[in-house]
């Protein structure tokens, strides 16, 4: 495993838009711990939260360090030692939480193997695996690994797996790859726009775009004719 440091804040605000951007492992924390308006900034964020290491001088912060899932807690000063073992708690942890997600995936691909000609697709979230209608499925988006699946409920899952995967997966005679980071459902298509572009149009009113080089597969895909 590679060690880099790809960020650095002073600011609360800044902080968590950097953990939004850089998706790190490991965030090291000096902050006020009467001050809980970061973790309710966290608490916002749409993917795996990043194993949080707290640093204070004051040892009764540790009660709540742990209340908020630290992997570990550092006692100023700050000792190469000290980092070097939080790290390595870090790391041992990632790497079972990478075990458990393998063994899901395993799962994941029995399911949808064993039956490929049943209507539903198996995916595996944060803490479970769910299996959801194919036709309750409106959209797939891209997250960088991950995959988030915008349902007819309003609910958004994100599966541990990449799109890519998934458009192995779901039934190619209802789903198409209309972006490189965009699988649409056929039967939500709601309206398709050529103004300034060319979009789809869901039933959730959310507007995707149509990469210009699948636009040709796509008028084939939906039988449309120019």
């Amino acid at each position: 495993m590679i060690i880099a440091l790809l960020g650095c804040s002073s600011t609360i605000e800044s902080g968590v838009e950097q953990i939004k951007s850089l998706r790190p492992n490991v965030v090291f924390l000096d902050i006020s711990f009467e001050d809980h308006y970061f973790f309710e900034l966290l608490s916002t964020l749409e993917f795996n939260l990043p194993k949080l290491i707290f640093i204070s001088s004051d040892v009764t912060n540790a009660l709540v360090a742990f209340k908020y899932n630290a992997v570990d807690f550092i006692i100023k000063p700050i000792t190469f030692n000290s980092i070097i073992k939080s790290i390595y708690k870090s790391i041992k942890l990632l790497e079972m939480e990478r075990i458990y997600q393998e063994q899901k995936i395993k799962v994941i691909n029995s399911i949808n193997s064993s039956a490929p000609n049943v209507d539903y697709v198996a995916i595996s979230s944060v803490d479970k695996i769910e299996l959801i209608q194919m036709k309750d499925i409106i959209f797939c988006q891209a997250d960088g690994k991950y995959t988030n699946f915008h349902l007819t409920d309003g609910r958004k899952l994100m599966s541990c797996r990449n799109l890519g995967e998934y458009n192995t997966i779901l039934d190619s005679n209802y789903f198409f790859r209309i972006h490189h980071s965009y699988i649409i459902n056929l039967r939500h298509i709601a309206k398709i726009s050529k103004k300034d572009g060319y979009f789809c149009e869901l039933s959730n009113r959310v507007t995707l775009p149509i990469a210009k080089r699948r636009q040709d597969d796509f008028n084939k895909f939906i039988k449309l004719k120019e």
